[in-house]
């Protein structure tokens, strides 16, 4: 069984280092991959990775 561990708003902000108001941002702009799970937030973890790494400038 793969265990996908997952985030709130407050726990990403912590995690990317940014506001939560950032945050709202992205999700208003589509721009973080995200899921709506009764009525709340909820960020897959390596998702996250995933989108960072698709979106680092190297």
């Amino acid at each position: 069984m793969v265990v996908t561990e997952l985030m709130t708003i407050d726990d990403l902000a912590a995690y990317l280092k940014v506001s939560r108001r950032t945050i709202y941002e992205w999700l208003k702009q589509n721009k973080i991959p995200a899921l709506k799970l009764v009525g709340q937030w909820r960020f897959k973890k390596d998702k996250i990775d995933e989108w960072m790494e698709q979106h680092s400038q190297t």
